[in-house]
């Protein structure tokens, strides 16, 4: 069958639902009614780039703007990119299915360095030349924001303009300047360039050029005397900024699968090492009334069932504890768990593990990062072995069976007995026990360490390749004992990563020597080909040494020096001074300032809110209603149209979310990890659409089952309809079914009727199936298939029996009997009755 669309290439691919854009609260507008389109884009995965909340705040506030639609673009999956190319469409957006190289603007997330070969791949697919000097003013404005641009020089070359820091206000800026440059009839994008240049925090690579001395190093030429430096832009009151409530609920299984809450943004403690801490200064705060106010909104526009409380770390929110208090109020007789992904040793108390714990235990990761307290000193990660201790003794004790510990090799003055320190501290930690006299498991995380621009490492050597290698394998060899499980980054990716944060423009055309290797989705352990790569590099003479593992003259000019993040050198100097001494400093949250020089102390200053009593004096009342009784009902529901394309696994979430927004009070099961009490009959493949499949699930006794038909059909998506609600026995008998009918409909060509005069001549036609374990099963179709007919010729009707353990599904019928390929059988309408 031709491929002449999208809807053609959906049937054949993994996980379709990824391609729908129809996901709950989703926003599409009329691209005729609007000024100016924006495609957001995401280098990566659908999975990975729906969990990156930055997308979500953006999407948000473009699509406020009534001239304004925003919509989102991610990275296809190896077997889409493959028919995109084949069949010469172009990659779409998720929410029109437009080709973005109709987009007036496509903004790129840039949150990890080997994400730089799928910027490419996007571009070619979109039929967008790579270089913005091949571009014209045909082509859309093609620009980038998030932390690698801390660094944009190795991609500089990609793009007409860059966001440096916060983007929320900076975003709507240059949309404005947009709207107001094509309202004026022009079309010479330099002009709307040079009005962006003036905007704190928007950069213009091609109003600079860059020279090399005779050292290598770089340096940048500006064309414009009012654009030669970029300051970090800073949204300075986080607490009025705007957070969506109602944020998109993706399909599948993204790797955040919860709601997520940004209680704070940026962070002072100081760790050296870290770059984010040095970014995103200084500390700004949600109040508590604001947070609570918005997982209110969120949960209820969303049905989540945990709730992420985001930030650098979220143990020092000074209001943590009482926060915690108002949200278990709210949540616990919901089920609604919280999790707090960034809680720094010593900020985590054993009360408010109790809290965590309410509703049911969520991960829990620790990060010394170094194991000895000397090298914790010099990279001012200022956590004792005790406070370790301590929080590993608690969390054993409230229950927890396993800890995550992450590590890093390499840091600045590491000697072997730092790296001992490691297996010390392992070991010791292995030994504590919980209250049942049983030890827990411990998860242990290596990567090495890869000095990043704006931090006081970024002059120092990142270990060798080799040097990397070594010490890893030395930790495995010695970490091998019962309940530690030990892994680590491929060194060879944090090579490459090291590579990209501190490199310059001319690494641009070692990204497109890759590209055209074959390099993509290289942050995949499963797609990564570093064979590839050591050829991209030879053949552009590329000194990874250079690089990486030199230590740099604190004088040297740095590719990055134009970049004003507001923390001044100086500062980052001395902090390297402090750390070959040794030396702690303080938070300044906490002491005295330190003079980073991030602060003016009239509009840029830290916002805390300390007051938290106050804030939290009114108290939330809980829905509190006794569960007298449930009662057993059956669902019938029709699964048709694009729905065809959720997984079993989907659906179920897609119907607990939407019972969950429509308030719906369902029976959870008991125990440390309470689940809703719901089971549906026979699963079907994905691809199949049904006029009636069924669900079973328990009910409030007070709530009428009728009423339940109208409140779920408001919150599903398309595709997906509610029939009926009925009560049921009490005792639900699984696969009720006995059996089920089907019918094929042929979009193109027809069914061969001698093929099925000759199956149903025969006296058996026995399948072999192979598990998963190699066990091989072998069912008789004859005796499976119990009536089969073709009303027309492009129609084909069957009924197949229905056994616990023992069924056939429609395509296995049609590729047996009919020998049909499976690409031509998964693009026919298959519609169970």
């Amino acid at each position: 069958m031709s491929i002449k669309t999208i809807q053609d290439i959906l049937p054949l691919v993994e996980q379709p639902s990824r391609y729908l854009g129809s996901e709950i609260n989703t926003i599409k507008k009329d691209h005729s009614t609007v000024s100016l389109c924006i495609a957001l884009a995401f280098p990566d995965l659908y999975e990975i780039g729906t969990s990156h909340f930055g997308l979500q705040i953006l999407y948000h506030i473009l699509n406020r703007h009534r001239d304004i639609a925003a919509e989102r673009v991610f990275a296809p999956g190896a077997d889409m990119e493959v028919y995109l190319r084949s069949s010469g469409i172009p990659i779409l957006s998720l929410e029109s299915h437009k080709p973005i190289n109709r987009f007036d603007i496509i903004g790129f997330s840039l949150l990890y360095e080997l994400n730089y070969t799928n910027v490419l791949a996007m571009l070619e697919l979109a039929h967008i030349p790579f270089f913005t000097r091949q571009r014209d003013d045909s082509h859309p404005f093609v620009i980038a924001g998030g932390p690698c641009t801390c660094n944009p020089e190795p991609v500089a070359d990609f793009f007409d303009a860059i966001v440096v820091g916060d983007g929320e206000n900076v975003i709507m800026e240059m949309s404005n300047a947009w709207l107001t440059w094509k309202a004026s009839g022009k079309s010479d994008k330099k002009a709307l360039l040079r009005i962006w240049s003036h905007m704190e925090g928007v950069y213009i690579p091609s109003f600079f050029k860059a020279k090399y001395d005779d050292k290598g190093f770089q340096s940048l030429m500006p064309e414009f005397s009012d654009h030669t430096t970029v300051k970090r832009a800073v949204v300075d009151n986080l607490d009025l900024a705007a957070f969506p409530d109602e944020p998109i609920i993706p399909y599948g299984k993204p790797v955040h699968d919860r709601l997520r809450i940004e209680i704070s943004r940026g962070c002072t403690r100081g760790c050296r090492f870290c770059q984010a801490g040095m970014i995103y200064r200084p500390v700004r705060e949600r109040s508590l009334e604001t947070v609570l106010s918005l997982s209110d909104a969120c949960i209820a526009s969303t049905g989540y069932e945990d709730i992420s409380l985001l930030s650098l770390s979220t143990g020092d929110y000074e209001c943590i504890f009482p926060l915690m208090e108002r949200l278990m109020d709210r949540y616990t007789s919901r089920r609604i768990a919280v999790s707090l992904p960034s809680l720094r040793v010593g900020t985590l108390t054993s009360e408010l593990m109790q809290l965590v714990k309410k509703v049911r235990k969520t991960g829990f990761t620790i990060a010394p990062e170094a194991g000895s307290q000397r090298l914790r000193d010099v990279i001012n990660k200022n956590i004792t072995q005790e406070e370790i201790e301590n929080t590993v003794k608690n969390a054993f004790s409230l229950g927890w069976q396993v800890i995550k510990l992450y590590f890093m090799i390499g840091l600045p003055t590491e000697t072997h007995d730092d790296l001992q320190a490691i297996i010390d501290l392992v070991k010791k930690l292995r030994k504590i026990k919980g209250p049942n006299g049983r030890r827990g498991k411990l998860n242990v995380s290596v990567t090495t360490f890869i000095p990043k621009p704006h931090t006081p490492f970024q002059w120092s050597s990142q270990i060798s390749l080799a040097d990397s290698k070594q010490k890893i394998r030395w930790l495995q060899k010695n970490l091998r004992m019962s309940g530690v499980h030990f892994k680590w980054q491929n060194p060879e990716v944090s090579m490459l990563e090291g590579l990209w944060a501190r490199g310059d423009r001319r690494l641009s055309q070692l990204l497109q020597k890759a590209y055209r290797k074959g390099c993509k989705f290289d942050g995949w352990s499963d797609r990564f080909k570093f064979q590839l790569w050591q050829e991209a590099l030879c053949d552009e003479g590329v000194d990874t040494e250079f690089y990486t593992t030199r230590v740099r003259d604190t004088e040297e000019p740095l590719p990055w020096d134009y970049i004003d993040t507001r923390i001044t050198k100086d500062f980052l100097k001395g902090e390297l001074k402090k750390a070959e001494q040794g030396e702690f400093t303080v938070d300044c949250r906490r002491g005295d300032c330190n003079n980073c020089g991030v602060c003016d102390f009239k509009n840029i200053a830290p916002k805390v809110f300390d007051n938290c009593e106050k804030m939290a004096s009114k108290e939330f009342v809980a829905d509190n209603i006794k569960e007298t009784f449930y009662k057993k009902l059956k669902v019938s529901f029709s699964k048709k149209g694009q729905a065809k394309y959720f997984g079993h696994l989907e659906l179920v979430r897609i119907f607990l979310r939407a019972i969950s927004r429509a308030g719906i009070p369902i029976k959870f099961s008991k125990g440390f990890h309470p689940k809703p009490k719901i089971s549906f009959e026979d699963p079907l493949p994905v691809g199949l659409e049904s006029l009636n499949e069924k669900f079973y699930f328990s009910l409030r006794g007070d709530v009428k089952p009728q009423s339940i038909i109208g409140q779920l059909n408001k919150h599903l998506p398309k595709g997906l309809s509610v029939l009926n609600c009925q009560l049921t026995s009490a005792k639900l008998v699984s696969n009720a079914l006995s059996s089920a009918t089907y019918i094929v409909t042929k979009k193109e060509g027809f069914f061969n009727e001698k093929d099925l005069t000759c199956f149903k001549n025969k006296k058996e036609l026995v399948v072999t199936r192979t598990g998963p374990k190699g066990k091989t099963k072998k069912i008789d179709l004859k005796e499976m298939i119990l009536k089969i007919e073709l009303p027309d010729p492009n129609r084909l009707k069957m009924t197949l029996k229905t056994e616990p353990g023992r069924t056939v599904r429609p395509f296995e019928v049609i590729e047996t009997i009919f020998f049909m390929p499976v690409e031509e059988i998964k693009q026919a309408d298959i519609v169970k009755l």
